[in-house]
């Protein structure tokens, strides 16, 4: 049984636009390079500086489903954010906090805590979990998913950073324990990602359209992919293996 890595995904602004690239050198201790760089606080978060808190802190597309259908693109040092209901916007995030709200203002969903300032993290990215964690996300399993709802469902419900395929569907779950060769790294498989409404939304249209959840509750858990901590940095790129060490 061959694993193959398909792609590659960060999020620069946590829940504020997904970005592909094709290669990253992953670093132990350390979340997906680019990922989770920044975090949009909202009015009522409550913040320890820069240093990582839980992500209710946060506006995300679990509370305004429109933000899932963000994409973005990094640009030499500024970010580019497109969305469809809206024209893009070319952002420096540490200096360009007011142009940002405003863009992202017509996006939030009514009686949900305002968004008021990009937090950039100091010493890992603002992932869901308090360690430094990436997630790797099962082709087979998404597919179970798509079989349940009978419905074509993009990837990027999940919000996922390391797609692969090769594997039946599910598997991937009882790996928790393990460690793995993923191109030049090696990462340990720490625990399931337990999902969340943001996945019920289309990452096209931003509008909820599928009962996710449900979905994945008929397989017994609200699980999909797995967390991952790095223990040996390396270069990873799309078309590399993954194998059990």
């Amino acid at each position: 049984m061959t694993l193959t890595v398909t792609s590659l995904w960060r999020h620069p602004i946590k829940a504020h636009g997904r970005e592909e690239v094709s290669e990253v050198t992953l670093v132990p201790g350390q979340s997906m390079p680019g990922d989770r760089l920044w975090a949009v606080a909202h009015e009522a978060a409550k913040l320890d500086g820069t240093n990582w808190v839980r992500c209710t802190n946060f506006t995300r597309a679990a509370g305004s489903p429109k933000l899932m259908a963000i994409t973005c693109k990094t640009e030499a040092h500024k970010l580019r954010l497109s969305h469809p209901d809206l024209d893009d916007l070319v952002i420096d995030p540490n200096a360009d906090q007011a142009a940002f709200i405003d863009w992202v203002m017509p996006l939030m969903s009514e009686g949900r805590a305002k968004p008021v300032k990009l937090i950039e993290a100091s010493e890992q990215g603002f992932t869901d979990s308090s360690w430094p964690s990436l997630t790797l996300c099962n082709h087979a399993s998404h597919k179970e998913v798509e079989a349940q709802l009978g419905k074509d469902l993009s990837i990027h419900r999940w919000r996922g950073n390391i797609w692969f395929d090769g594997l039946p569907a599910w598997e991937e779950l009882d790996w928790v324990g393990r460690d793995l060769r993923l191109g030049q790294a090696v990462v340990s498989v720490r625990e399931r990602t337990e999902r969340c409404m943001a996945t019920t939304s289309n990452p096209d249209t931003g509008e909820r359209d599928a009962d996710t959840l449900g979905a994945l509750q008929t397989f017994g858990h609200k699980d999909f992919s797995v967390k991952i901590a790095v223990t040996q940095g390396g270069l990873v790129r799309v078309g590399d293996k993954l194998e059990m060490i």
